[in-house]
């Protein structure tokens, strides 16, 4: 929504929210959460997943065995499937972004990020084709009456 205040310029609210086109970038080290937060932004349709597969580890580990030298074990406890229960989602395969590109390592290392600069191409076609604007607010009601 948009909030206003008395002699103010309008803004959105909640304040933090970035609103606009969204990139998200993904790689084969993106795991766990890295994973999840993919799927979710995919499946929402929040914006295009641009980069490679991800990694696909993504089943639970909850609390640990101690062992006698001080260690401890961790075992896979949870993992997720699709909302119409059809397959189980993620685990061993990952999520697949929408637009592939693979960072060249000779560039990386030079400085060139070609995930990141595809990215900000994408956001920058989309701000010129969708510009994000604050609408006027509507008359202020009469609390005369």
């Amino acid at each position: 929504m948009i909030d206003i205040a008395r002699n103010a310029a309008q803004g959105f609210d909640p304040g933090g929210m970035v609103p606009g086109p969204k990139v998200l970038l993904l790689n084969e080290f993106s795991a766990s959460d890295g994973d999840i937060v993919a799927y979710r932004f995919k499946h929402y349709k929040l914006g295009p997943v641009v980069g490679k597969r991800s990694w696909g580890g993504v089943v639970g580990i909850r609390g640990s065995l101690p062992l006698l030298d001080g260690g401890s074990l961790n075992r896979p406890e949870f993992s997720r499937y699709d909302l119409a229960g059809k397959e189980w989602i993620m685990e061993g395969y990952g999520v697949e972004p929408d637009i592939y590109v693979d960072n060249d390592p000779a560039k990386e290392f030079a400085g060139e990020d070609e995930q990141l600069n595809k990215a900000i191409e994408l956001v920058k076609e989309e701000m010129k084709k969708n510009p994000v604007k604050l609408v006027p607010p509507p008359p202020y009601p009469d609390k005369s009456k």
